[in-house]
């Protein structure tokens, strides 16, 4: 991180780009700036640990779906493009005052189906901003963007380039890299443009059984003790709902605060990474021993 002291004029400057960026936020979420910086205050001046969850993979399971956006607390939603009941239940989840994500397909390097809407390495600029805008007008209310799939597609800096370009020109979004590779560039790419900016640490439910979900949102508390915040990746499977329901409710007391995607990139001061020194590639590849990207698929 650089930490020179700049002078005054520039502090301005940047402060007014900050401020300008999230005003146009709240008026295409619908937010109450008032209400959303009275959250973000009482975050900052708050010592408990916070952790955003995400539920990825919404939009072809009304059921399953509707199970998600109704999750107490501010829990970030994640919808699939193009798929039958995305735009209904992302129009739920903004009335639950929950983050609305749209869920981005990219190519795996596995040769897996990312779904309609994919965004793929033979594409040409014109085909990737093409099919990113049609993704885009698909869900409603979306805030940000993060990727389904992608462990081909994240590790190429011009594609994750052409992104983020795009996320600029459209402004007021922001990225979660969901590392599904441990190779992946996408965050690197956001910050090196100035694009808000979070990273997964945890997926909840690699293994879909109530002991295996229980073990990883117990690493996701820890992580959050140990360095203030963490971010979890679920999706919605039936475990993963029964246990989230259950156990959600519980955290207050035990001195957890569940915040959204945009509130903890508001405590980290735009433009945000989740680490104070940005990793490298190279870095990000040594620590896949402790925090292994996976490739998800769609739940049925």
């Amino acid at each position: 991180m650089n930490r020179r002291e700049p002078n005054k004029p520039i502090r301005f400057a940047s402060a007014a780009r900050r401020w300008g960026r999230w005003l146009l936020v709240f008026s295409i979420t619908g937010l109450s700036p008032w209400a959303a910086a009275q959250e973000t205050l009482h975050a900052a001046a708050s010592p408990k640990p916070a952790i955003v969850i995400i539920i990825d993979d919404i939009g072809d399971n009304l059921d399953a779906g509707l199970r998600a956006v109704r999750l107490p607390g501010p829990v970030t939603t994640a919808f699939l493009p193009h798929t039958r009941y995305a735009r209904r239940l992302a129009r739920v989840a903004h009335r639950h005052g929950k983050d609305v994500m749209l869920h981005l397909p990219m190519q795996a390097d596995d040769g897996a189906t990312p779904g309609p809407g994919a965004i793929t390495l033979a594409m040409s600029e014109e085909e990737f901003h093409r099919t990113l805008q049609a993704d885009l007008a698909s869900i409603p209310h979306v805030a940000g963007i993060n990727n389904h799939m992608g462990s081909l597609l994240t590790r190429q800096p011009q594609s994750m380039l052409w992104l983020m370009q795009a996320i600029n020109r459209r402004g007021a979004l922001f990225f979660v890299d969901s590392r599904t590779t441990a190779a992946t560039v996408a965050q690197q790419v956001a910050a090196e443009n100035g694009v808000p900016n979070l990273r997964r640490d945890v997926f909840l439910d690699n293994e879909t059984t109530a002991a295996a979900i229980a073990i990883q949102f117990e690493r996701l508390l820890n992580l959050a003790r140990h360095n203030g915040s963490a971010v979890a990746i679920g999706h919605p499977h039936g475990a993963t709902l029964d246990f989230l329901e259950q156990r959600l409710p519980q955290l207050e007391a035990e001195g957890i605060r569940i915040v959204s995607v945009q509130t903890l990139l508001q405590q980290r001061q735009l433009p945000a990474t989740h680490q104070a020194a940005q990793p490298s590639a190279t870095e990000l590849a040594s620590a896949n021993g402790n925090d292994p990207a996976r490739e998800t698929h769609a739940t049925p």
